[in-house]
């Protein structure tokens, strides 16, 4: 008789240094810590996050296989060869909940696919915590990714999600690379109308945490905050 398939877990990690008892709840650490299967973003990082999380398995008994960037159907469902064989199996990002706005959704698509078990733990999101923090229009949001780096290509898509923000009162979302964090600043104040308000998530859920909703015309007249190499996410919300 075969055993019963096991369960996809999805295992939120810290979005920084900081020990796990800041951002899981003792029962999800506890369901983390009861799987010996993962498949990550990164082996390194996640190596890191299990010792945070204190896995009561030496590392090396662990078996962590990495996720392709564009793996196929056949290269997905072979990740998944624990899960048919009865066992859990893990899936971690390098950063926050896997699956959101991470390329972990395409494996547990997969698993529904094949009728599996998905269970998601409770951890840190920076898209929510961003969102919960800003103010800004928590019934309809929407998020962006990376915006274009190209300036010209940049700013027509500033314009245009500030746009769909006033059309449809939606709060906009959407992330830089740190080093390009001043050059995307600029850009909104640039193209932005004087009354859309937005909001700067740095470092979420860490030391040098800081969180700022202001609107377009309030941010020219300030002195801008330190953001380079500082993650951050921006949210836009056109009046």
């Amino acid at each position: 008789m075969s055993a019963a398939p096991g369960t996809l877990i999805l295992v939120p990690v810290s979005l920084g240094e900081s020990p796990w008892n800041t951002y899981l709840p003792e029962e999800a650490r506890r369901a983390a810590a009861a799987v010996r299967h993962f498949v990550v973003e990164n082996p390194k990082a996640a190596r890191a996050q299990l010792r945070r999380m204190e896995h009561p398995l030496p590392l090396r008994e662990l078996e962590l296989r990495p996720l392709p960037a564009e793996g196929s159907d056949r290269e997905l469902d072979d990740l998944l060869a624990p899960l048919f064989a009865g066992h859990d199996l893990g899936l971690m990002s390098d950063a926050g909940c896997p699956g959101v706005a991470d390329p972990g959704a395409r494996l547990v698509a997969r698993a529904h696919a094949h009728g599996l078990r998905v269970h998601p733990l409770v951890g840190p999101s920076s898209i929510l915590l961003a969102l919960m923090a800003s103010g800004l229009n928590g019934q309809n949001f929407a998020f962006c990714g990376y915006l274009p780096v190209a300036p010209a290509d940049r700013n027509a898509r500033i314009r245009q999600i500030e746009d769909e923000s006033k059309r449809l009162s939606r709060t906009q979302i959407f992330i830089e690379t740190p080093y390009r964090n001043e050059r995307m600043l600029e850009a909104l104040l640039a193209q932005c109308q004087p009354q859309t308000r937005l909001c700067l998530a740095m470092e979420l859920n860490c030391a040098g945490e800081t969180i700022l909703t202001l609107t377009i015309a309030q941010w020219r007249k300030r002195r801008p905050p330190e953001l380079s190499r500082r993650p951050a996410l921006f949210l836009i919300l056109a009046d």
